[in-house]
């Protein structure tokens, strides 16, 4: 009888180990002190990445180009609205990003697995999930490691385009004629090929952090124009009609989202369960890009108002060498980004063909890179005006991959353990689904009016 008492008990224990909490994972690893696996103790390394080194790597993904379109992004929704605006993107965002990862801390201990990737997460979820669910597994991985690679791809040609645009316009503004883009695309081959041999995320680390300088002068730089003979606050609305809102969000969302580099990045990391909680490496990152985005999005708007540009570089002056310095440390911080951004293909390209090639997989591995590098830059030669199209890529992937698949693979996650009380869990995803749907079909439509204005 005692015996079946301690049974009980331990079932019970174990039950209450699994179940699903909103806290950081360490408190649950903490509190399991009889647990029999922990998958961060397990994870060996051979270069791991620390929590700062994590850090640098999340804010440059974050801190794209996308940045420089915040002032237009306010004008449709206004001063405070676009703060409150900016603030909720941010955090939806954040929280889709969050339960992946903590999707994945779960399914490490159901499966004593130490690391996996975004597309193994969904595919684990799927199988261990309940019945109706299970032949969702494999399918969902596919489209989630294809829709990745195509992005990210495309991403990394784009980039070549940016960085090639912008040593052209000052180049060309000194030589006094004109250059030939694709030749100046061409020149960065070897460059990027190079950025691409650099290892692995910890050595990459460095890169980043040069990037962020770059990008963080090259915003000061902007700020101070921004500043410098600013009109009054007063003179720009505080709140714009609600039905341009949408917008708004299909320009911010695409320039915040970084859902394919958080789980390479966690995986790489040597305390992965500080990604997440809530002074974690993820909110600590997303809380200082919110700001910056903020910063320049309010400045913008109050200093040019509706004849903001698309990239608020295009409303600096041409002939001032402050304003050229703007693009040349841009370009620099684009390029160092090109790394971080390629390693999101580079982790899908070689989990698809390693176990193929397991003699000198090292030489097999560098020979990839320098094709995929190669490839980008064929593509971006062969086609400039390639950025349309990507970001039309990039509206239908990153909403369906950063908000709605998360949120997704939490439901089949945690179908056996319940969705806490009134179903909140539910309810709070509903919320996340209608925006996710809100941001594909504006940001949809805004790629292909760009698309056919350029075509026009």
């Amino acid at each position: 009888m005692a015996s079946s008492n301690n049974n009980n008990n331990n079932e019970e224990k174990m039950d209450m180990d699994i179940r699903y909490k909103f806290t950081p994972a360490k408190s649950d690893v903490e509190a399991n002190g009889t647990a029999q696996f922990d998958p961060f103790k397990e994870r060996k390394l051979e270069h791991p990445t620390t929590d700062g080194e994590t850090l640098t790597h999340l804010l440059k993904a974050s801190l794209g180009t996308g940045i420089l379109a915040m002032p237009v992004a306010f004008s449709y929704a206004g001063l405070v609205g676009g703060i409150l605006a900016t603030v909720f993107t941010a955090f939806i965002c954040t929280h889709c990003a969050y339960v992946l990862v903590k999707c994945g801390h779960t399914l490490y201990r159901r499966t004593h697995r130490t690391a996996m990737s975004f597309s193994e997460i969904a595919e684990v979820a799927f199988e261990n999930g309940p019945e109706w669910g299970r032949r969702f597994g494999m399918p969902t991985s596919y489209c989630i490691r294809y829709g990745l690679f195509i992005t990210y791809f495309g991403t990394c040609a784009v980039y070549t385009v940016i960085i090639a645009t912008n040593f052209q316009q000052v180049i060309e503004h000194y030589y006094g004629s004109p250059l030939n883009l694709r030749v100046m695309i061409a020149l960065l081959l070897v460059p990027l090929i190079l950025l691409s041999w650099v290892p692995n995320l910890k050595y990459l680390a460095p890169v980043s952090m040069v990037a962020n300088v770059f990008m963080g002068v090259g915003l000061g730089i902007t700020f101070y124009y921004l500043v410098t003979d600013m009109p009054p606050v007063e003179s720009r609305p505080l709140f714009l009609p609600v039905m341009q809102w949408p917008a708004f969000f299909a320009i911010v969302i695409f320039a915040m989202e970084a859902i394919g580099v958080v789980m390479p990045l966690e995986n790489q990391m040597k305390t992965p369960q500080n990604f997440i909680g809530i002074c974690g490496v993820l909110n600590q990152g997303m809380a200082g890009v919110t700001l910056i985005y903020i910063l320049l999005g309010f400045l913008g708007y109050v200093k040019y108002g509706d004849e903001a540009a698309g990239s608020i570089t295009l409303n600096l002056p041409v002939d001032e060498i402050p304003a050229q310095a703007v693009k040349i440390l841009i370009a620099l911080a684009v390029y160092c980004t090109f790394g971080l951004q390629f390693y999101v293909c580079l982790d899908i390209g070689w989990v698809a063909i390693k176990d193929r090639f397991t003699k000198r997989p090292r030489l097999v591995e560098y020979v990839m890179r320098t094709i995929l590098v190669t490839a980008a830059v064929l593509l971006a030669v062969a086609v400039p005006t390639i950025g349309p199209f990507i970001g039309l890529i990039g509206a239908f992937c990153f909403s369906i991959l950063g908000l709605l698949i998360p949120i997704v693979i939490e439901m089949v996650t945690y179908w056996e353990e319940g969705f806490g009380p009134g179903n909140w869990i539910v309810w709070k995803n509903v919320i996340v689904f209608v925006f996710g749907v809100i941001a594909l079909v504006f940001g949809s439509k805004s790629s292909i009016q760009d698309i056919l204005a350029l075509y026009a």
